[in-house]
């Protein structure tokens, strides 16, 4: 791959401050209802497929040694998206339950593509945010994922997917064969507890109880709760129902999301429990332009999992000799992976062709099939 020009400016960053299209189309939905409301699916879905194609791919890597100054103009993009994000989700609550005129109906739409929004960009930028060192930066991750209900994710996130990615022991890595529906079904059943279970273990080896204030699930709990309370005193009954609803909708994309990045994929098996190093070629890397400027680099999931701690102007894309390459952007493949026959015959040939170019002495495959793990999901 080849190496880019110094990073830096307004200009080279300002691309990865697409996700603010949803701004004035999720306002537009909410005051006038009708055709506005299927924007946000158009704009994420269609408008960055589209992108995509007239786009094509982006192999150039940029320097991984610039410093942090460098990075602002990246970074802002995602210091500024929860308040953004509160006055969306709030904002929308507040006016559809007095002063809008939308059907039943259209409310749910509406709040489907908040839900969008606040999946596709909150969860991701709170991605971001959670990898990185600052409090601040992880107060920020911790608020945007509480706005969706989901605040284990940090704990499973950074405790067990990073350590565990691509063996049994990750609830998250879908297996090979494995459908979307049953994966998303394993998923909210075994992470909270295996996020549970990984920060008592780490508050054990620090002599501290589960119940000690050090525990982040006091945390999540409290946060949720202050965001619920909030959507019901903006709008009543109606907007806590609408403001679960949302969430509902965040946590199907982010878990689509995850579903994608590592399905069929595992590391080698090394004995006693102990497994490869995580390398490029464990998870799919997509190169695709537009649909990267909206996620941010994480369709350069590959270096995410080799350098957890690299922020996302600086993640490298891999050839076809070091990691799987997925053929299409994230916004597409979301609908695709929904429909199991139709990823099925999508992505288990590239499946059978990793195996054979990264582990061609290994022929027996079937601990890593859906149903027949060596261990059970979430373990660990």
């Amino acid at each position: 791959m080849t190496q880019s020009r110094p990073l830096g400016s307004l200009a080279s960053a300002l691309p990865f401050w697409l996700s603010l299209g949803f701004v004035p189309i999720l306002a537009a939905g909410t005051l006038w209802g009708g055709w506005w409301l299927i924007l946000p699916v158009l704009y994420s879905a269609g408008l960055f497929s589209l992108l995509d194609w007239f786009t094509g791919l982006n192999k150039v890597n940029p320097q991984t040694d610039a410093p942090l100054d460098q990075l602002f103009w990246y970074r802002l993009i995602t210091l500024i998206w929860f308040p953004v994000q509160s006055v969306l989700i709030y904002g929308a609550l507040w006016w559809v339950t007095h002063r809008g005129t939308l059907t039943g109906a259209e409310m749910l739409v509406l709040f489907y593509g908040l839900g969008i929004a606040t999946g596709a960009v909150g969860i991701v930028y709170a991605h971001e945010l959670m990898h990185q060192k600052t409090a601040s930066e992880r107060w920020l991750g911790d608020l945007l994922m509480a706005q969706v209900l989901y605040s284990h994710f940090r704990s499973e996130h950074l405790r067990v997917h990073h350590l565990w990615v691509a063996t049994p022991r990750d609830a998250v890595t879908a297996r090979y064969n494995e459908g979307f529906w049953h994966f998303f079904w394993c998923v909210l059943r075994d992470c909270p507890r295996s996020a549970w279970r990984a920060e008592v273990a780490m508050l054990a080896r620090a002599r501290k109880s589960r119940w000690s204030a050090a525990n982040p699930f006091w945390r999540y709990a409290a946060l949720q709760a202050g965001f619920l309370l909030l959507a019901f005193v903006v709008g009543g009954w109606l907007g806590l129902g609408l403001f679960l609803w949302q969430a509902l909708i965040a946590v199907l994309h982010l878990e689509l999301t995850n579903y994608i990045e590592h399905y069929g994929l595992t590391r080698r098996h090394l004995g006693e429990g102990r497994y490869e190093h995580v390398l490029p070629r464990h998870s799919w890397n997509a190169a695709h332009r537009a649909s990267n400027w909206l996620l941010i680099n994480l369709q350069r999931h590959s270096d995410h999992h080799y350098k957890p701690d690299r922020r996302f102007p600086l993640l490298q894309t891999y050839a076809t000799e070091e990691a799987p390459q997925l053929p299409l952007g994230y916004p597409t493949l979301l609908a695709v992976a929904a429909i199991p026959p139709l990823w099925r015959r999508l992505m288990n040939p590239r499946v059978r062709a990793w195996r054979r170019q990264f582990y061609p002495d290994i022929t027996d495959w079937s601990a890593y099939k859906a149903g027949t793990n060596p261990m059970p999901r979430g373990a660990g």
